[in-house]
């Protein structure tokens, strides 16, 4: 059998419970049809690059599938049938990954980051302190007044 990851994304006014129950759904149907699901990862709500069908967001799910090429192709058709997904991309891959894929790790080790490093205040906080100018020149002073000018005899 062949090994596919399947990527879809449910539009964003759809509940979790929901896009919960499609992937329960998914996977049930490709093992209906012989073939297994290693892995289902919901990758949570999050911002689309451009609107795709008047939505700015959407659920993100991955699904790791071990199956003949039948299964993936129903599993396609079914996706493109449902009006709660809005895209989805099945590609074959020579190995499955096994632990959490990179999104998901990427999501955890912001999530360890202190709140400041998300800042973009904090941003420039490597950058040494802007040297101070004055209007007379790099000295930051004013140019010295000759001895004796400005005194009266």
């Amino acid at each position: 059998m062949a090994l596919y990851e399947n990527v879809f994304i449910a539009r964003q006014d759809v509940p979790v419970t929901q896009v919960e129950a499609l992937t329960t759904q998914y996977a049930e149907l490709v093992t209906s049809l012989g073939g297994t699901v290693s892995k289902k990862e919901y990758w949570g709500l999050r911002s689309l690059t451009y609107r795709i069908k008047k939505n700015r967001k959407g659920h993100y799910t991955l699904l790791n599938i071990d199956g003949p090429p039948a299964a993936v192709k129903e599993l396609e058709r079914t996706m493109s049938i449902n009006e709660d997904i809005i895209r989805y991309l099945t590609v074959r891959v020579d190995e499955l990954e096994e632990g959490p894929s990179a999104i998901m790790l990427r999501s955890a080790e912001k999530a360890d980051r202190p709140m400041g490093d998300r800042d973009r205040g904090d941003r420039w906080g490597d950058r040494p302190p802007r040297r101070e100018r004055s209007r007379f020149g790099d000295e930051g002073m004013a140019p010295a007044a000759p001895a004796g000018a400005g005194e009266e005899e």
